[in-house]
């Protein structure tokens, strides 16, 4: 227990050093620590004339549910218009126990126009093994709305179609987690980066003791836990708070096609290169043009017009205007700020850029990945 207590203490003088670097928890999760997709469906009802009608989907899920109550009807009988069919999804967090409430999404899946000022019913939630985890009911909160006229026309503000139940599902069943089991926790870097792995396994050893901390590959680290369950949280919270400078990432330029976006990383270089860049434009006018018209003819004593209808011809008319081409030169090692301000003189636009950025990349002078997203 005392070695324990100089250990925490070390820890808070190593942070009050290392006030500039990132903490681990924003650069890591645990193995195992996850939320899991929960899926139920159900029915919506009490709604102003905005459901489902006539679906048959619906109707045959209402005589179920009053079939449950010892009542006997047929669909016929039956009317889905103040009612709608809908699925419920939710996320449940870890470590999630019996008795705590979840927030639900409620989704239309049939003709319902609005599901605002609707009650979802008991719905059960399950998960992917096919086991219910959580039950959901309660009213439901729709930002959007949607109005319709006897003619056909209609106002839609927002979905009014799918609503949230804050707190509104009941966990029922616990996940399984391997935390309190485990005699090793597996921390896995949202970025995988061999060099980063290693520092950080380096920044653990350095705190906690040497081969406490073993990179496995470019994405994860094995860190050795404390044997009784007790310590695990507060090892956890010590080991999320370690600062790391990470390692320098790759360099890449990433290009985002629809949009234009182009985003070059600080570690972009481009070998000794020379650049043109120019515009082309071709105009092309098209016109119709007169070639003859009728014309009057004397025949004997009487007069006569004999003569041809009118003729046209296509004018066209092709006008090509060029401007001077502009070049630039990347000597060695230019760094992104220079790849920037180059491109920015000869006033290249998004689409410019990506076609000199593919270019740079095919000749072989672009020391980055390229990216197209």
């Amino acid at each position: 227990m005392k070695k324990f207590i100089i250990l925490i203490l070390f820890f808070i003088f190593y942070l009050t050093n290392n006030l500039l670097a990132d903490r681990l928890k924003d650069l890591v999760s645990i193995a195992g620590i996850r939320s899991n997709q929960l899926l139920g469906y159900g029915i919506v009802i009490g709604l102003n004339g905005t459901g489902d009608s006539t679906t048959n989907l619906t109707l045959q899920s209402i005589q179920s549910l009053i079939s449950q109550f010892d009542i006997v009807v047929s669909t016929s009988d039956l009317t889905a218009k103040n009612a709608a069919a809908v699925m419920v999804t939710a996320d449940l967090p870890a470590f999630s126990k019996p008795g705590q409430a979840l927030d639900v999404t409620v989704s239309a899946i049939g003709k319902a126009k609005s599901l605002r000022g609707g009650t979802l019913l008991m719905t059960p939630l399950k998960g992917a093994d096919g086991e219910l985890y959580a039950i959901a009911q309660g009213n439901l909160a729709v930002g959007g709305l949607g109005v319709e006229g006897a003619d056909g026309s209609s106002v839609s503000v927002n979905i009014p179609t799918v609503g949230r139940i804050p707190r509104g599902a009941t966990v029922e069943k616990m996940v399984e987690s391997p935390f309190i089991r485990s005699n090793n926790l597996v921390l896995n870097l949202n970025q995988g980066d061999f060099s980063t792995a290693n520092i950080i396994s380096e920044k653990i050893n350095e705190i906690f003791g040497p081969d406490v901390a073993v990179p496995l590959d470019a994405t994860s680290i094995k860190v050795r836990s404390p044997e009784d369950p007790g310590q695990k949280v507060s090892f956890v919270s010590l080991l999320e708070n370690i600062e790391v400078e990470p390692a320098r990432p790759k360099a890449r330029v990433v290009i985002n096609a629809r949009t234009g976006t182009i985003v070059i990383g600080g570690d972009v270089k481009v070998t000794p290169t020379a650049v043109t860049h120019g515009k082309l434009t071709v105009s092309i006018q098209e016109d119709t043009a007169v070639v003859s018209e009728a014309q009057g003819a004397m025949q004997n004593a009487n007069s006569t017009v004999a003569g041809t209808a009118a003729t046209t011809a296509q004018d066209t008319q092709i006008a090509v205007e060029e401007e001077n081409a502009k070049a630039f030169v990347f000597d060695t090692g230019t760094s992104l700020s220079d790849i920037v301000d180059a491109i920015n003189e000869v006033g290249a636009s998004a689409a410019d850029m990506v076609a000199i950025l593919e270019a740079l990349r095919e000749a072989g002078s672009l020391r980055a990945e390229l990216i197209i997203i």
